[in-house]
């Protein structure tokens, strides 16, 4: 989570833009976007540079040429603010060379070739850049936190189902699924890549060997991660993101995941992770048709999962984020795609979440669904976790609590647990975990929430027989009305 410090120079950037007449939120969070992947340029530059020195050799494939050296972030930001302007919005200048600088055809081309510049004056840019230039990027998690600030002051977080998960549930779930360097990861509804980027950042630490192999290399830089969203400004951020990682040409794309058709994309992937909108009911006119059959349904989060199933290859698995009504809804849409998990693939896993997760934006009920799409059945027995506790307060300020402490933070023991799946066998369903048999699910109507599993546990009390407890209220009434007496005469005299 996002530290005091790094929080108080964000808002002062932020600040910044407001004050100088740009007041869309998702338009400064772009300009910033820019102004980091600047910078950002400019440092794996100079890592080129180092390298070719420690080597002795001309540098490769190097960022900047001679005559671009005033594009770098390290000359620029010492310049006058009528010269910088004039660097960055020039025909030629510096916003033109990062909007072709990848080629024609790539991803982070499609996206910001329709990029504007959007800062009005000179003042104002040097301001954000000195501000910028403030901020210490050399952690990986510090940039997480950082784009994780900036999108929580999307004023249009929580419309239209919009929820940012949180990076600690998203780094559960991706290491739960462990994607390997031969993977194919997909977010059919990506927003700014938050899932592409802790994939593409796990495969990074755990499979270090991806970089030693050209055919690995390849695949991680590009047809790894395929991410689908509609929102022109969201899709710019997610492949700058992926940039700025290191996945070079993502297959990021403009795409209204419900209303096309899947036909050309079933199967394109390994494993799918994706805290899908929550729109609530769409016209049966704005759905793909072929998301409405084996049963028609208007619910989005209905939608996505038939959605995942036919995205997924046989043998791949999802972790997704749905709303609680997903687990226990009564329609027959509900019960539908629920027993088609069930019965035609293989549910996993069912881990409830508290509903503070999702904190300011809302309070909503969730769990995260694991699933492996077989197309002969396979769930034998299902693991349920109630999850009480993420490592924050559940409140509105979502304060960091100590992670190390079980009680106040389940992750840990969660993905142990995942990981040792046969050793919770015999655990019974009065604990926090436990494994359910698929014909007791199949009795209830494939309700999946965890209430209608788990077991209370009563603590049985022991009373005092009734005439004894008479007698004792029968003499606190004599105390009592004798107190009262000694008091009357005290009174009286």
């Amino acid at each position: 989570m996002i530290t005091g410090t790094l929080k108080s120079k964000v808002d002062k950037v932020w600040n910044a833009f407001w004050s100088g007449g740009l007041t869309n939120p998702l338009a400064v969070i772009e300009q910033i976007s820019y102004l980091l992947f600047i910078r950002r340029l400019d440092e794996l530059h100079t890592q080129k540079l180092q390298q070719a020195m420690l080597r002795r050799i001309e540098i490769e494939n190097p960022i900047f040429t001679p005559e671009q050296e005033h594009f770098r972030w390290s000359v620029l930001k010492n310049k006058a603010p009528s010269e910088m302007y004039e660097i960055f919005t020039g025909a030629e200048g510096l916003f033109e060379f990062i909007k072709n600088m990848n080629g024609n055809g790539t991803a982070y081309a499609r996206f910001m070739k329709d990029a504007v510049f959007m800062i009005p004056t000179a003042d104002l840019l040097t301001k954000v850049v000195d501000l910028i230039d403030d901020i210490d990027m050399e952690d990986r998690d510090t940039k997480g936190d950082l784009y994780e600030y900036l999108l929580s002051k999307l004023t249009t977080a929580g419309v239209n189902g919009q929820f940012r998960t949180p990076r600690h549930i998203i780094k559960m779930m991706i290491e739960m699924l462990a994607p390997t360097p031969k993977d194919t990861v997909c977010d059919p509804a990506c927003g700014t890549a938050g899932f592409l980027m802790a994939a593409s950042e796990y495969v990074r630490d755990t499979h270090p060997e991806i970089f030693q192999s050209a055919e690995l290399r390849e695949h991680f830089s590009g047809p790894m991660f395929t991410g689908f969203d509609f929102d022109p400004s969201m899709l710019r951020i997610a492949v700058m993101n992926m940039v700025l990682h290191g996945v070079e040409n993502p297959n990021i794309e403009s795409r209204d995941s419900l209303a096309q058709s899947s036909e050309n994309i079933a199967g394109i992937c390994t494993k799918i992770y994706a805290n899908p909108p929550f729109k609530g009911s769409l016209d049966y006119d704005i759905v793909a048709p072929d998301l409405l059959r084996p049963q028609k349904s208007k619910k989005t989060e209905l939608l996505f999962l038939n959605l995942f199933l036919r995205l997924l290859k046989p043998g791949g698995q999802c972790a997704c984020i749905v709303p609680d009504g997903v687990l226990f809804g009564s329609t027959k849409a509900h019960v539908a795609i629920r027993k088609m998990i069930v019965e035609e693939h293989k549910l996993d896993a069912v881990i409830s979440m508290p509903s503070g997760v999702f904190k300011p934006y809302a309070g909503v009920s969730t769990a995260i669904l694991i699933f492996t799409r077989t197309d002969s059945g396979g769930t034998d027995k299902v693991w349920f976790y109630d999850m009480q506790a993420d490592g924050y307060s559940l409140d509105d300020k979502r304060t960091e609590l100590d992670k190390d402490d079980h009680e106040k933070n389940n992750i840990p023991d969660i993905i142990a647990r995942w990981k040792a799946l046969a050793d919770v066998e015999g655990r019974a369903r009065t604990e926090q975990s436990f494994m359910v048999p698929v014909e007791d699910i199949a009795k209830n109507k494939y309700d999946l929430s965890i209430n209608r599993y788990k077991e209370i546990v009563y603590e049985e009390e022991e009373y005092d027989p009734p005439l004894e407890i008479l007698d004792r209220m029968e003499e606190l009434e004599r105390e009592i009305l004798g107190d009262m007496a000694e008091l009357r005469e005290m009174l009286n005299d």
